[in-house]
């Protein structure tokens, strides 16, 4: 094909949308289900409505060829999980139930009090996470493709072009873990002969169900892969390819370059490739030329940013698309990933200005860009002069506004020293200062953070914001909130408090609206997992911070006991990751910004008297880099960044960290190099390993590997909390040793967290009396 009409032929797709809805209509729908006041039916068709009404949208907006299967009740990974079978047998009976599917489905996903959920991480880095699929060596994959085809089948009845989009086989093996029981040396890879004939099975059942192409998503090749990794890679999509009878195949992969793994999917019998070209991804541009390109292919360029909120550079996007009309039979536009890493629509916000407003562009906005894109590719730059001069309008706006730059906070982030970094004295003098002062027993208990955010709290923030109760009323009802959690805390013996964070509605949002530099949203919710979803403040200027932030109610809550209550505060790292970040400067610089302004947060509870000083940093292992030499430079400033919001505390002052649901096996160093005192880490759900990732690398401080995993709503029991200790202190000597749950609390009810609190303790003091005795 000519390069004149690969320019022609191009078309505007997308990769996945939001699922949830405008107005967070599938949450509600699922946990209305699950407390029994929603029917199975109409939960499914709710989802049903959602997905015709992100289709409509998608077609009426110009997109030529829609995704389906990318909607999920709640995971995509589980989705396929169930795709292929792979269903662990302690979930199976219930998923194998006709009547009961749908609760099988969700025990895997939440468990139940009788079974374990799927342990769940992050996807790649970012913050929405997957539930890991559990294989073994006896793993016996069966296709059941009645969710794929019947979501193809809905789009095709409305008259719509679609393109299914599944997970591919070789990420989906590399996502896997081995089943419990199963030695840990097991490579879950190593079963992909076994997979790919169902997946020829599941190709078969879409193409006769009308679809023309399938998209198989294999983002695990744009991390850094073995030879033997990238062979299993061709010899899939070799295999694959040579079925008779199957759709086109689309090999999509986005977040980073693919690398080595480009040439292998290139020379691959396939008919597309959908590649990421935005940031780190850029490499992808220059690797496609030296492979030869993809001649009398398709490819798919993902040239608007599918993760952030800042409007596409227009001319920039059209000269990459430019270059790519040389390389490929055929470019399309796209998104660099799935949408669903974006909220909906800007136009739901109201309280942004509106010149502000024209710098973001959410899902809808982001979809109408790809469109221009695709119309300025096809039919020449005349076509969409307006658009042009508009952008060209909107980005100058942005880069001259007094909003993104405060020379008094760049002066003071230039002015920083590694002295400024680092604590005054070495670990051992500081532990014995701290044991000293805070006189906590062996394995002392406590708690991460945050205690359920009941519906009256949510309740009384909508009153204060409506105008139906005053500041003053709203305040009494936190002081209530607060003395009920701490009196609770006493009376089942926690030794660390915490006053239970009743006044914040989201551990960065709360933050960011107090800083300057911070842009917060009313409707742009994410998708973290499940059904929940989180609203992520945008980091659009300059950080500073113009007064204290959680000094009030830490000191209120210290006051009503003489047990020690912990600050709580979200690291510099945390802050970036969980938010939508300028893309005008480094991270690293904006990182040393938030860190200056939480280090005078510290610097003030501290001076209120404040001895314990939790600082989280969930998110450090999931802004990882994914390709190896990347990595260093990162961990260099996230790990600066803790250390200069933390470094200025006395010595007696304990500095605690957080972190959860990561692979950090990959990080241990850094946790290392953060130097702070105690790190409480989850590890319920994947039964210890972090203790032991900890133990093999010498980890000399203080380390709370989690016995509660709260984001399952059974309650553990005292033996099972037990259990999951003494496998702690396999790892991790007593004297070092914390009793903790996983996470914070806010997403639990009040009953499972009386009755799991209470188990932890008794846990903790059997273990205890356990220890003395021997």
């Amino acid at each position: 094909m000519t390069t004149k009409s690969a320019a022609a032929a191009a078309r505007a797709t997308v990769y996945g949308y939001p699922r949830q809805g405008q107005s967070r209509e599938l949450k509600k729908a699922i946990e209305g289900y699950w407390k029994g006041r929603v029917t199975a039916n109409a939960l499914q068709d709710t989802a049903a409505e959602l997905r015709r009404s992100n289709w409509r949208q998608l077609a009426d907006a110009g997109i030529h060829e829609v995704p389906t299967g990318d909607f999920s009740y709640y995971d995509h990974v589980l989705d396929t999980s169930v795709m292929v079978g792979a269903i662990p047998a302690r979930h199976r009976a219930a998923v194998d139930a006709d009547a009961d599917a749908l609760d099988g489905y969700f025990a895997m996903a939440r468990g139940t009090q009788d079974v374990a959920p799927l342990e769940m991480t992050k996807w790649f880095d970012t913050n929405y996470h997957y539930l890991v699929p559990e294989l073994g060596p006896d793993t016996v994959f069966t296709a059941d493709t009645t969710k794929q085809v019947a979501e193809l089948q809905e789009a095709l009845a409305l008259g719509l072009t679609a393109r299914p989009v599944v997970v591919g086989p070789v990420t989906y093996l590399l996502l896997a873990k081995p089943a419990p029981g199963v030695p840990a040396d097991f490579e879950p890879l190593t079963l992909l002969d076994r997979l790919l004939p169902v997946y020829a099975e599941v190709l078969a059942d879409l193409r006769a169900a009308g679809a023309e192409w399938v998209q198989l998503d294999e983002p695990a090749l744009v991390q850094d892969r073995t030879p033997a990794e990238l062979n299993a890679a061709a010899r899939a999509y070799r295999d694959l390819g040579a079925l008779t009878g199957r759709p086109k195949l689309l090999v999509a992969s986005y977040f980073d370059r693919l690398g080595d793994a480009l040439s292998v999917l290139a020379k691959a019998p396939v008919e597309g490739l959908a590649l990421d070209f935005t940031e780190a991804a850029y490499a992808n541009l220059g690797d496609l030329a030296s492979v030869g390109g993809l001649p009398g292919k398709r490819l798919v360029a993902g040239v608007v940013n599918g993760r952030n909120i800042w409007v596409n550079d227009l001319t920039k996007s059209l000269s990459t698309l430019g270059t790519l009309l040389g390389l490929a039979g055929r470019v399309d536009v796209a998104a660099s990933c799935s949408l669903l890493h974006v909220p909906v629509d800007t136009a739901a916000e109201r309280e942004i200005d509106q010149q502000i407003l024209r710098w973001l562009a959410f899902a809808r906005q982001k979809t109408s860009e790809i469109v221009t894109l695709a119309k300025g590719l096809a039919q020449g730059t005349g076509a969409i002069t307006g658009e042009l001069a508009a952008n060209r309008a909107d980005l100058a706006s942005r880069a001259t506004s007094p909003i993104t730059h405060d020379p008094a906070v760049r002066a003071r982030t230039t002015a920083v020293t590694d002295t400024d970094a680092r604590r005054s004295q070495p670990y051992p003098e500081r532990a014995t200062a701290q044991r000293a002062h805070l006189g906590l027993p062996l394995l002392p208990t406590t708690t991460i953070g945050s205690f359920p955010q009941t519906g009256e709290l949510r309740t009384a923030r909508a009153d204060l914001r409506a105008g139906r109760i005053d500041t003053a009323g709203y305040e009494e009802r936190i002081k209530a909130e607060i003395s009920e959690v701490i009196s609770f805390q006493e009376k089942t013996g926690l030794d660390v408090l915490v006053h239970g964070e009743p006044e914040r509605n989201d551990m960065v949002q709360y933050f960011a609206e107090q800083l300057t530099g911070y842009l917060a949203t009313q409707h742009g919710w994410v998708q973290s997992y499940g059904t929940r979803y989180v609203r992520p403040p945008i980091l659009a200027g300059d950080i500073s911070r113009p007064e204290p932030m959680t000094v009030r109610w830490t000191t209120y809550a210290q006051s009503l006991t003489s047990r020690p209550v912990k600050g709580m505060l979200t690291g510099p790292v945390t802050m970036l990751a969980w938010s939508f970040v300028r893309d005008d400067q480094p991270l690293g610089d904006t990182a040393r910004q938030v860190a200056l302004a939480l280090r005078d947060e510290v610097d003030d509870l501290e001076a209120a008297g404040t001895s314990v000083i939790q600082v989280d940093e969930p998110a450090l292992r999931e802004t990882l880099p994914l390709r190896a030499t990347d990595r260093p430079a990162y961990l260099a400033w996230a790990t600066e960044a803790f250390r200069l919001t933390t470094s200025g505390v006395r010595p007696d002052t304990q500095i605690h960290t957080h972190m959860c649901y990561a692979e950090f096996g990959d990080i241990v160093q850094a946790i290392d190099d953060l130097d702070a005192d105690v790190i409480s880490l989850e590890a319920a759900r994947s039964h210890m390993q972090v203790a032991r990732e900890l133990a093999a690398h010498g980890y000399p401080r203080e380390a709370g590997p989690g016995v509660y995993d709260i984001h399952s709503p059974r309650v553990p029991s005292t033996e099972e909390a037990a259990g999951l200790l003494r496998t702690g202190l396999k790892a991790i000597p007593g004297e070092r040793l914390w009793v903790n749950p996983d996470c914070g609390l806010k997403t639990r009810g009040w009953p499972e967290t009386r009755a799991s609190l209470e188990h932890l303790v008794t846990a903790a003091r059997t273990v205890r009396e356990e220890l003395s005795s021997s």
